[in-house]
């Protein structure tokens, strides 16, 4: 339970975390405040479009549902679009169990009756995706959606239960369609670390930059390697028996699977090759 984030701290908490933000105009003063205050906030939900070129629509809405839909838009290059701050329609009513589960950063039961409105609790961010299971989330889209579930949290001092999908707020929704428990796991992973992005005035911290996942080719030889799996042992993530050594083999993909699944990973998306995702929030020193 807070106060929201002023439009400037919002923002700056957004870039600290490595969200890439493009602010449209007025953003800091378009909003529904004239139907209800908007406030206390307790948390943050995430939604899926199911449309393509969202961005005037949800900015705008229509005659039944006026604009803005959403604090922000997430498009598929991760890039967040604000749009919006303050009440959106974006939420409508949900259950007061859920509600009270979030306040109190608990499991989450199964919603009850539409009681409360959420327009009013809540940050709401839509990401771009037809949602029909076909239409794929790219890598830098989930890895952004991640990073400003992980900025709000921060900011507010919240824990990862803070994080819900429309489809867990009320039973009229499906939305999000991705794991909403595997998310809410990498946030807890990116809350546990310092912010992935720099702080404001300060130089950016120098990382090795991702070479591709094409680079981890069995046999590869390299210091780069060896400096990946000392990160990996920094991380509670090592499975090596002798090392970590400078040849990429079997005990290397162990441990990146480890990692991958450190952060909510799971299946194929745990499969040891480094992604551009994982990398970046590992962290490798710059050689």
């Amino acid at each position: 339970m807070a106060a929201p984030l002023s439009p400037g701290a919002f923002v700056r908490a957004l870039r600290r975390e490595g969200v890439s933000v493009t602010e449209h105009g007025g953003w800091q003063t378009h909003n529904r405040n004239h139907k209800g205050a908007w406030g206390p906030v307790h948390g943050v939900m995430l939604h899926h479009t199911a449309g393509r070129d969202s961005l005037a629509f949800c900015r705008s809405g229509h005659a039944p549902l006026p604009g803005p839909l959403c604090t922000g838009l997430l498009a598929k290059d991760g890039t967040l679009h604000l749009i919006g701050y303050g009440r959106a329609n974006h939420a409508g009513n949900g259950s007061a169990a859920v509600l009270a589960a979030v306040r109190g950063e608990r499991p989450l039961p199964s919603p009850g009756p539409d009681a409360v409105d959420g327009n009013a609790r809540f940050y709401g961010f839509e990401i771009e995706n037809l949602g029909d299971g076909r239409d794929p989330y790219p890598t830098a889209q989930l890895d952004a959606a991640d990073r400003l579930s992980t900025a709000i949290c921060r900011a507010h001092g919240w824990s990862e239960a803070s994080v819900i999908g429309h489809g867990e707020w009320t039973r009229r929704k499906v939305d999000p369609s991705f794991s909403m428990a595997a998310l809410r796991g990498r946030v807890a992973a990116g809350l546990s670390s310092a912010p992935s992005g720099p702080a404001p005035g300060r130089p950016a911290p120098v990382h090795e930059p991702f070479p591709g996942a094409a680079f981890f080719e069995p046999g590869r030889r390299s210091a780069l390697v060896t400096a990946v799996g000392r990160r990996l042992v920094a991380e509670g993530c090592g499975r090596y028996a002798v090392g970590p050594g400078p040849v990429w083999g079997e005990a290397d993909l162990r441990s990146y699977a480890a990692w991958q699944r450190k952060l909510g990973y799971s299946g194929a998306e745990a499969d040891g090759v480094p992604g551009r995702a994982s990398w970046d929030r590992l962290h490798v020193p710059k050689l």
